[in-house]
């Protein structure tokens, strides 16, 4: 039993020694240890377990000390009237009276500060270790003797005799199997898991000292000294009193007196006095170590208002208050009456303090991180995790009921702390151990094994300013689809010409933005002499190993005035705060924009070289998603999707790459959970003498195979498609070629002349489809290659989307979908 309660202890100190000599400790002990290590939750949470654990056992201390003072002193029972000096009355009312009377005596020691506590505790180890010497040598001084015991009964008190034999081979014999029976004290059967809940509490003084770390002059250099010192002579003690007992007291003796070493003393009222001075050592360090962990908590501020009272101190800095609160709660555990009542409570209590501190250790470790560099060396993570897997045995065996009570309490305090504290700067364990996770996973992902039927977006969305973008970032969040998503800015400065970075100061308001608009995005920042360097930047640069943006996300490039859509975006009107982010006001109307068309377009082209897929979002903001998605109008929302090239009727196919992707990403907005609710419409645009039937019915097998499930409908387009090839139809070569030869758009391998009266017809073709959608999904052709024709491109695409709402070009270059399984 020994061994395992130190097995237990001596992980547990091996850890408490690494963690406190890996910086300066405060007030608080374990709890400043843990809450430091694991931050406020699990150190919060766990700074309650561990004041409650300290006020029982400071109960359990004084309930101990007044057994013995009854035990010495109280009226025999059936007696009516004592003599000599057994004149105290025994009750459970008198018994609570007298635990309150001692324990107001540690109080007074408490109040008056970790001086005086100190000097009564060194005065006590002088007169505990003087009752030890006279215990080792009344084993071998006196004689054998019969020791009558009087136990209490139904009908008065029944007598039976103890022997004391001596050294004797058979005692020892005898006492060595368990053969539990009845607590006299308590009327309850004993068992391994009850004696060791008893046993364990007497161990457990072991953390007075990391407790007092607030108190210490050099915590790093005394904790770990001290509390081995500890561990060691206490175990070679309890050790050897306990095969003393065993081969000199005979089983009745050890079993039914629990004071039978005051009755083999060569000199008795010593042994007395150092049962009194040891329980009351204990009482008072228990008491004095929950004081201190409640002061901590509350200086932490962790639970607001309700530990307020206990941050005042004395002139001194002596936690009063804390001291105060604690005494009231000792008070209240007192009722509970007996010693072993409350011993497999605390003893749980005080387990599960200990597995988190292996925990803390384990996590530090495992963290890895440069910054954990304890001098005390002799520990690996092998000690933290048989510690913690020791604590949580022994909590279950004890008691099963009583351990799952306590891990449901932590998990609610860790609960309401994680919601309801205010966030700290000591660092969050959580962090580190993810960082290093992350870290091996990327590495494990490798580009070479990607796969089609895995594919998903990676978007990267270019943000000018978030207050003209706040529903564009929403909706990109929803055709992430558990994919990357980074939210990309670029600063025009030059680094040469500044102080400092001057991203530096804005990365809390981007983080800020991400949080507020719950959108799962990390933020990108770059400095750059234009914003096309600066977007091929974030195209190179973005991302890690097999996580990179491979779908790039722009606003649409118009005239139109920039609304401020962040202050009246639900996540700011809801509440009454301003907005507190320090983005800079909108562009005027009137006032230049940063980028030029042909500039614009560049950025388009140079994304489709480096082969990411584009989008380009028009009118995004005027997107009401919560009104789109919550009436109960039917038919309910829908989604157009034009998978065919508008500015290119010639070439009006439905199964190139760019047509299965723009699919592609219509489904992908369709599975998120917001927009389950609507359903996808397909146009497929026919004209007369083209089988429409055969064409749609192609089509419906090509989205079976895909498993989308989309309406398809027919719209003929044979009027738009003739002012299409009218404008075509001249003599190659002729003089109207060279008259309109700006205008020609070169895409690559063919070049196609088309007209604004063209465009503006397949626009109302587009406008027409009713009812409204909620958004549309349109095909988006290549730039040409002829930058000179980019602004006429922009034109082009400007007149094709005119008054659509919120509109989604699209244009992709790799393959995204898949019919194996």
């Amino acid at each position: 039993m020994f061994a395992v309660a130190y097995f237990i202890i001596g992980m547990t100190v091996l850890s408490v020694c690494a963690i406190a000599t890996n910086g300066a400790l405060d007030a608080g002990g374990a709890y400043y240890m843990i809450s430091r290590a694991l931050g406020p939750e699990f150190g919060g949470s766990i700074g309650i377990m561990f004041f409650l654990a300290n006020v029982c056992g400071s109960a359990l201390y004084v309930l101990g000390l007044v057994e013995a003072v009854v035990d010495s002193f109280g009226i025999p029972p059936g007696q009516e009237a004592g003599s000599g000096v057994h004149v105290l009355p025994q009750s459970y009312w008198y018994e609570l009276l007298y635990g309150t009377v001692l324990l107001a005596l540690c109080l007074l020691v408490c109040l008056v500060g970790a001086s005086i506590y100190a000097k009564a505790t060194f005065l006590i180890f002088l007169i505990v270790a003087a009752v030890l010497g006279t215990i080792l040598v009344s084993f071998f001084a006196t004689r054998p003797l019969k020791v009558p015991i009087r136990l209490p009964n139904v009908n008065g008190t029944e007598t039976d005799n103890g022997f004391f034999t001596g050294f004797s081979l058979e005692t020892l014999r005898d006492n060595l199997g368990g053969r539990y029976e009845v607590d006299y004290t308590t009327g309850q059967m004993m068992s391994f898991s009850s004696v060791f809940a008893v046993m364990f509490n007497g161990c457990t003084g072991i953390m007075a000292g990391s407790n007092m770390s607030g108190d210490l002059k050099r915590p790093s250099y005394s904790i770990p000294r001290g509390t081995i010192s500890a561990v060691l002579f206490t175990y070679l003690v309890y050790n050897v009193l306990a095969f003393l007992m065993c081969a000199t007291c005979n089983r009745i003796l050890l079993q039914k007196d629990y004071g039978f070493l005051r009755d083999i003393s060569i000199f008795p009222p010593l042994v007395t006095v150092g049962i009194y001075a040891a329980t009351l050592s204990a009482a008072m360090s228990n008491l004095i170590g929950a004081s201190r962990i409640l002061y901590a908590l509350a200086r932490d501020d962790l639970f607001g208002r309700a530990l307020s009272l206990a941050k005042k101190t004395s002139a001194s800095g002596n936690p009063v208050m804390a001291v105060i609160l604690s005494w009231l709660m000792v008070q209240v555990v007192l009722f509970s009456g007996k010693l072993n009542t409350i011993a497999s409570v605390v003893t749980i209590f005080f387990l599960l303090v200990y597995a988190t501190v292996n925990l803390a250790c384990l996590a530090l470790e495992w963290a890895s991180a440069p910054n954990f560099r304890p001098t005390f060396r002799y520990f690996t993570w092998h000690t933290c995790l048989l510690g913690i897997a020791g604590c949580c045995v022994m909590m279950f065996l004890i008691s099963p009921v009583s351990a799952s009570a306590s891990l449901g309490f932590l998990l609610l305090l860790l609960l309401a702390l994680h919601y309801l504290s205010p966030s700290s700067t000591w660092g969050y364990i959580s962090q580190a151990l993810i960082f290093h996770q992350v870290r091996k996973y990327l590495l494990m992902l490798d580009v070479r094994k990607d796969h089609v039927k895995f594919w998903r977006p990676q978007m990267l969305l270019m943000v000018q300013n978030p207050r003209g973008s706040a529903r564009l970032i929403d909706f990109v969040n929803d055709l992430k689809k558990s994919g990357l998503y980074v939210l990309g800015h670029v600063e025009l400065q030059d680094l040469d010409m500044l102080p400092s970075d001057p991203l530096q100061p804005q990365q809390d308001s981007w983080l800020s933005l991400v949080d507020k608009l719950n959108v799962k995005a990390f933020v990108s920042l770059t400095l750059a002499s234009s914003v096309r360097h600066g977007v091929r930047q974030l195209l190179f640069t973005s991302g890690l190993g097999g996580m990179r943006p491979n779908t790039l996300v722009l606003g649409f490039y118009d005239d139109e005035a920039p609304q401020d859509g962040l202050a009246r975006h639900p996540a700011f009107t809801s509440t009454r705060e301003e907005v507190p982010l320090g983005f800079p006001p909108l562009r005027a109307p009137t006032t230049p924009k940063l980028l030029s068309a042909r500039e614009y377009v560049g950025i388009v082209a140079d994304a489709l070289k480096m082969l990411r897929n584009v989008l380009l979002a028009r009118q995004l903001e005027s997107l009401d998603k919560a009104w789109e998605l919550r009436r109960a109008a039917s038919p309910p929302p829908t989604i157009h999707v034009w998978p065919v090239n508008l500015l290119r009727p010639d070439s009006a196919r439905y199964a190139d790459t760019c047509s299965l992707f723009l699919l592609q990403m219509a489904c992908v907005l369709n599975m998120a959970r917001a927009w389950r609710r609507a359903r996808l419409r397909l146009f497929l645009c026919v004209e007369a003498g083209t089988m429409p039937h055969a064409q749609e019915e192609k089509l419906r097998q090509l989205l079976k195979d895909l498993r989308i499930q989309a309406q398809i409908q027919l719209v003929p387009w044979d009027s738009i498609t003739h002012l299409h090839w009218q404008t075509c139809q001249r003599p190659p070569g002729g003089p109207e070629e060279e008259e309109e030869g700006e205008g020609v758009v070169n895409f690559p391998s063919n070049t196609t002349q088309v007209s604004d009266e063209y465009v503006c017809a397949a626009n109302k073709l587009v406008l027409e489809q009713s009812p409204a959608p909620a958004v549309r999904f349109l095909y988006l052709p290549r730039p040409p290659a002829d930058t000179s024709l980019y602004p006429l491109y922009l034109h082009q695409l400007e007149l094709l989307t005119r008054g659509l709402g919120p509109t989604v070009l699209v244009h992709g270059v790799s393959a995204v979908t898949s019919t194996q399984l």
